[in-house]
C-alpha cells in the first residue's frame, strides 16, 4: 500500500472507531436545476470561464442549510462544542493515488460562479499532485460526489475532525407522484451521515430538507426564505 492509501485507511478506520454515525437520507428532483444548468450553460461559460455544474448548487444549498442548522457545522472539542460561522467545504476527489478532499473556503460568501472557478483550480491541481497541505487542511463540512461514477445509493464516512458529510449519487429517471399524477423525473438519491454525540435527528433532517428544497427551487435562496 502506499503511503497516501496507508493514511487514507488510517483516518476511515479512525472515523467508524471514533463517531456514533448515523446516516438520513431524502430524495432531490432535479428537474429545475438540470433546466438552469441547460438554460444558462453557454453564457456562463462565456462569461466566467468555467462550466455551470451541480456542485456550485449544492455547495450554495450546504451553506445556506448550514447557517440554518449551525450544530451541523460544528465540531466537539473535549466536554465542549465549538460552533464556526465560516462554511469550508471540503470536496472529496478520486485521484489515480488515492482520494484527497480539497477545501472551498468561506462559501458562504462566493457566487455560483466562484464556486466553479474554485473547484475547476483545485480539481486541476488534484490530479497534477499539486495540492498543498493547507489546500485540505480546515473543512468544515465535506461533500462527496459518488454520482460521477454511476452511484445510485450510499453512506458516506464522515471525514474527520468534521461532523457531517453530504454524499451526492447520480441522477437516474424515475416515476414520482406529483398532485395525484405519475410522472416520469430526474431523481437523485442524498445520504447526510452524521454524528450522533452531537446531532439529533431533528437538526440532521431539517438540514437535509433544506439542502432539497434548495435544489429543488434556488429561487427560496434569492429570496431569502
Amino acid at each position: 500500500m502506499s503511503r497516501m492509501r496507508l493514511r487514507i485507511a488510517e483516518r476511515l478506520k479512525g472515523s467508524q472507531n471514533t463517531y456514533a454515525m448515523l446516516t438520513t437520507f431524502n430524495e432531490i428532483d432535479m428537474s429545475n436545476a438540470k433546466q438552469l444548468r441547460d438554460q444558462y450553460k453557454d453564457p456562463f461559460l462565456k462569461k466566467h470561464g468555467v462550466k455551470l455544474g451541480f456542485m456550485s448548487a449544492f455547495a450554495k444549498a450546504i451553506a445556506v442549510a448550514l447557517q440554518d442548522q449551525p450544530i451541523v457545522n460544528a465540531v466537539i472539542d473535549g466536554q465542549h462544542i465549538v460552533y464556526r460561522d465560516n462554511v469550508d467545504i471540503s470536496v472529496a476527489v478520486a485521484t489515480p493515488k488515492g482520494l484527497v478532499v480539497p477545501v472551498i473556503r468561506n462559501v458562504q460568501n462566493m457566487s455560483y460562479a466562484d464556486v466553479e472557478k474554485t473547484i475547476n483550480s483545485l480539481g486541476v491541481k488534484a490530479r497534477d499532485g499539486a495540492l498543498a497541505l493547507e489546500d485540505m487542511d480546515g473543512g468544515t463540512f465535506t461533500i462527496s460526489n459518488g454520482g460521477v461514477f454511476g452511484s445510485l445509493f450510499g453512506t458516506p464516512i464522515i471525514n474527520p475532525p468534521q461532523s457531517a458529510i453530504l454524499g451526492m449519487h447520480g441522477i437516474f429517471d424515475r416515476p414520482v407522484a406529483i398532485n395525484g399524477e405519475v410522472k416520469i423525473r430526474p431523481m437523485m438519491y442524498v445520504a447526510l451521515t452524521y454524528d450522533h454525540r452531537l446531532i439529533d435527528g431533528r437538526e440532521a433532517v431539517t438540514f437535509l430538507r433544506r439542502v432539497k428544497n434548495f435544489i429543488e427551487d434556488p429561487r427560496i435562496f434569492f429570496l431569502d426564505i
